[in-house]
């Protein structure tokens, strides 16, 4: 499981010119799941994801969690985070979960962030998407949690 975190002042999701989420300040995050993964690898990345100190605190310093800060997430499915580009020039997919396993990880994710507390908002699995954000800092974070290669 991939995850590409990017702490936004805004974001939302667009599917066939109909908003279908958005946040204000917090989290925007890309979530690629690869056949592998299981659920202890979705509950452990949410956990990690919810706690993960990348808001300021008064000092300046990153040291404020997505829970500290108040701020709610964006989850978006994205099967692209787990391509393997080691070989030629186009991505190869193989490594990613089939759709069923994945929407079904995808949505373990969204579940345990919800229980530790944090506001969630989802895009539309399998769906051609229009994401717009605006990332605060920039800050952007890449986190593997499971078994990919």
């Amino acid at each position: 499981m991939r995850a590409v975190v990017q702490r936004v002042s805004r974001a939302g999701v667009t599917v066939d010119g109909v908003r279908v989420a958005e946040i204000d300040a917090g989290l925007l995050i890309l979530l690629g799941v690869a056949g592998t993964d299981g659920a202890e690898d979705a509950e452990r990345l949410a956990g990690k994801i919810a706690r993960l100190r990348i808001f300021a605190a008064a000092d300046g310093r990153f040291d404020r969690s997505l829970l500290e800060a108040g701020g709610a997430a964006l989850v978006v499915s994205q099967f692209t985070l787990i391509a393997d580009t080691r070989k030629g020039n186009r991505p190869s997919f193989t490594e990613a979960a089939r759709p069923e396993a994945a929407e079904s990880l995808y949505e373990r994710f969204c579940e345990v962030l919800r229980d530790h507390g944090v506001q969630v908002e989802i895009g539309v699995f399998g769906a051609l998407m229009a994401v717009d954000l605006v990332n605060d800092g920039p800050v952007t974070i890449v986190l593997d949690q499971g078994r990919l290669p």
